[in-house]
């Protein structure tokens, strides 16, 4: 009878996602590896997804359609332009509407059927004040809302969200990366690809990447169509 422990990873094709999966592997977890295409300007990014997965070892990968785009509302579901001047203290016009709390229940669903009790996000600090659905009271909420709205839940088995890299920064992640022996140029994080295939080097995860990768002391393995 398999022991090892079983968790369903959010693997977007970013670097985050990446190395948040990748820590729970280390510490004795096996993965199943969920992915949303939700119509997403960055289509790329699942490529990307695909290829993390397969590197990771997880036992199976879904691709899950979701067409956000149905709903806008956001600079990547809708025709509103990715902001390129920098990374402002708002909420930003990239942050779409619900999304954690909509890929986190699609998670959860697919972990209780797969009777897995650990979910795992690649949420970290430098969310905090962007993206609502990034910070540590709504993974905590959602840990809440979870065991009250399952079968498992209410019958007393409580389900964890793993957010292991919540308190690091980009350069903290870069290193964790590292430590852990990924290739993080598998990873993708432009809002906006540029042609060719190339991170435009402008939008706000293009600029948070490159200054991780630069504040960690380690060669960027990312070709950016425009260098700041």
């Amino acid at each position: 009878m398999e022991t090892t422990p079983l968790a369903v990873a959010l693997i977007s094709g970013g670097l985050d996602s990446m190395v948040a999966a990748a820590s729970m592997r280390e510490a004795g977890y096996r993965l199943l590896a969920l992915s949303i295409d939700y119509n997403q300007r960055h289509q790329i990014e699942l490529a990307a997804a695909r290829r993390i997965a397969g590197v990771l070892g997880a036992e199976r990968h879904v691709v899950l359609s979701l067409d956000l785009r149905a709903f806008g509302g956001s600079a990547l579901t809708a025709d509103i332009d990715v902001p390129k001047a920098g990374v402002g203290a708002d909420i930003p016009v990239t942050y779409v509407p619900a999304r954690n709390t909509i890929f986190l229940s699609l998670c959860l669903g697919w972990a209780e059927a797969a009777r897995a009790r650990d979910l795992v996000i690649g949420v970290n600090a430098l969310d905090y004040s962007g993206y609502p659905d990034c910070r540590p009271e709504f993974v905590a909420a959602f840990e809440d809302m979870a065991a009250l709205a399952t079968k498992a839940g209410v019958e007393g088995e409580r389900f964890r969200v793993h957010a292991p890299l919540q308190h690091m920064t980009k350069a903290d992640i870069v290193r964790e990366g590292m430590r852990l022996g990924l290739d993080l140029g598998l990873s993708w994080s432009c809002y906006d690809p540029a042609p060719g295939g190339l991170h435009c080097g402008l939008c706000d995860s293009c600029r948070l990447r490159a200054k991780g990768f630069e504040e960690a002391g380690v060669p960027d393995p990312t070709v950016y169509a425009t260098a700041l």
